[in-house]
């Protein structure tokens, strides 16, 4: 497995796959506020709540180890639409039933579903696209993938959050996305992995990456999970909720394109603290925007770009120094940091709220990327050029 260096790029499988994210971040836009809402309503905590979040991650952690040896056993491709099949059947679970330990382990499969999709899909592509298009490319990605988020609570808005409705939404995406996936199937590259043990291998060889992908992580659980709840919070209504996390993930769909411009043009380092650096100004100012309106949607637009931003170029960094059987322990890894990360984003941000008020949902996302911003500041020779080492 080699990632392309031809400045030849076949656009009908690199466009399929980013097919696949887009309808694939639908799931995820309108599955976040749905979870969220039904489980307040009921009457369950916010720490409950950030708990139950806590296990799509949770899935993406236990099962990150074990994906490169499977899809050497099994097939990318196979692999993938099982993923597929396996999140329809958990949401089927999760909408016939109120019961809260189905609602738990079909949290947990959820996640499961999606990790395998997300290392597959970003392998496939670092396969696929010449280095020196990375930053554009993966761009492009993230912008179809914060899309399909975007478009997620409006779908929601269209099927209410009441009955099977959503969950029905829910599943017809995900057969959706396997559908695509079996169409693509001849384009898509074939690639064979060194073995499960790869991703502990990987781990100690690009810290700095792994830790702006966790702060990624932390944000993405965390805001996904309470910004609907911070809203409701200062008295707006459910609609409002659900159009805050459409502002959130908006800012992907208009401002990956210039993260993706600066990680290629300028230098990867630049493009990292301008997403952190705004991530933490976005903090800043959220406890002062407390009613819905124009200037909070503004602020969730910029902060949700950035903060996810931070993902891109790490994603782009990844396929910039890695190739062969690491690129996709690579991934694995980037899956395993994001499901340790997320797993404990959503339960502190919860304990947070519980204690301070929904200043606790700030709070915790300002700490986490100003950690990340001062590992960033030292100069960073890997990062520091536009042009990737050889």
């Amino acid at each position: 497995m080699t990632t392309s260096d031809s400045a030849t790029l076949d656009l009908r499988p690199l466009l399929a796959v980013m097919g696949m994210a887009a309808v694939f971040g639908v799931l995820q836009g309108l599955s976040y506020p749905l979870f969220a809402l039904l489980l307040e309503r009921a009457g369950h905590s916010a720490s409950l709540i950030g708990i139950n979040a806590a296990m799509l991650p949770l899935g993406l952690l236990v099962t990150a180890p074990f994906v490169p040896a499977l899809a050497r056993r099994v097939g990318a491709r196979r692999l993938a639409v099982a993923a597929c099949l396996l999140l329809a059947l958990a949401l089927t679970a999760m909408g016939s039933t109120s019961q809260l330990w189905v609602w738990f382990v079909g949290r947990f499969l959820v996640g499961v579903g999606i990790n395998i999709i997300y290392v597959i899909s970003e392998t496939w592509l670092n396969l696929m696209i010449p280095r020196h298009q990375r930053g554009r490319w993966l761009a492009i990605y993230a912008t179809l993938l914060g899309a399909g988020f975007a478009a997620g609570p409006v779908l929601l808005l269209a099927t209410g959050s009441d009955g099977f409705a959503p969950f029905l939404a829910a599943i017809l995406i995900s057969l959706t996305t396997g559908a695509l996936i079996v169409v693509a199937s001849p384009l898509l590259p074939r690639f064979t992995v060194e073995g499960a043990k790869s991703l502990w291998r990987f781990l100690p060889l690009a810290p700095l990456l792994l830790l702006a992908v966790g702060a990624a992580a932390a944000f993405d659980q965390a805001t996904l999970t309470f910004v609907p709840l911070y809203v409701l919070a200062y008295g707006a209504t459910e609609d409002a909720a659900k159009l805050a996390i459409t502002a959130l993930t908006l800012g992907n769909v208009l401002l990956q394109l210039p993260i993706g411009w600066l990680a290629d043009r300028v230098s990867r380092r630049a493009a990292f603290l301008t997403c952190t650096v705004t991530t933490v100004a976005g903090a800043t100012l959220l406890p002062l925007l407390t009613t819905a309106g124009p200037l909070l949607w503004l602020m969730l637009f910029v902060w949700g770009a950035a903060a996810y931003g931070s993902y891109t170029v790490s994603l782009v960094e990844l396929g910039d120094r890695f190739s062969g059987g690491l690129l996709l322990a690579g991934n694995a890894a980037f899956a395993f940091m994001w499901g340790a990360a997320g797993l404990v984003g959503p339960a502190t941000t919860g304990v947070a709220m519980d204690a301070f008020g929904p200043i606790g949902l700030p709070l915790v996302v300002g700490v986490v990327f100003v950690i990340v911003t001062l590992a960033l500041w030292r100069p960073r020779p890997e990062l520091d050029s536009a042009r990737p080492l050889a």
